[in-house]
């Protein structure tokens, strides 16, 4: 991580208020020193899928978006506020591929970090396996710019810039 770009050495200002008297008071707060808010630097929920075809090959993702425009993924996203981990994949998957889920069944989870905006974003990504209603007519939307069907063991893994979808694929190996 690149402490320039870390939350606690970008934030100047107090989102409630707009004071500049928002000093850092604990290992990832502020707390200011006009309204008296407390803000705290979470890690934000994410999901992840790994689908498998009937022949074991795992489903990836090309991104269409920055950050890491054109790097294999797994489909997925963020977890809506009000929304369940369980909810948010089966919606991403029928944004992102067209995808109406059958199963879906909690793997693993990992800590994430990545540059966006100029600034260090946290996330705890979940992984679901998931099984697919159909995989006949996928298609690649929202954000991602296509998808390839790979034998896992036989991945690039330095195509795939998150460290958690790195390791929920390496973990899918095992």
């Amino acid at each position: 991580m690149n402490s320039a770009t870390h939350p606690l050495n970008v934030f100047k200002y107090c989102p409630r208020c707009g004071s500049s008297d928002f000093p850092v008071s604990g290992p990832r707060s502020f707390r200011c020193g006009n309204c008296g808010l407390n803000y705290y630097i979470n890690a934000a929920a994410a999901v992840a899928a790994l689908i498998f075809d009937e022949t074991g090959k795992l489903l990836l993702t090309r991104r269409a978006v920055d950050p890491d425009r054109g790097k294999l993924d797994l489909p997925g996203g963020f977890v809506d506020p009000g929304e369940t981990a369980e909810q948010a994949v089966c919606r991403e998957l029928k944004e992102e591929l067209g995808i109406e889920v059958k199963k879906l069944t909690f793997f693993t989870s990992h800590a994430n970090e990545y540059l966006f905006s100029g600034l260090t974003v946290f996330t705890t990504d979940l992984a679901f396996r998931a099984e697919a209603v159909s995989l006949d007519n996928l298609c690649a939307c929202d954000d991602i710019s296509g998808f390839e069907w790979v034998d896992p063991r036989e991945v690039d893994l330095s195509e795939i810039p998150a460290p958690s979808i790195r390791f929920f694929v390496e973990e899918a190996c095992k």
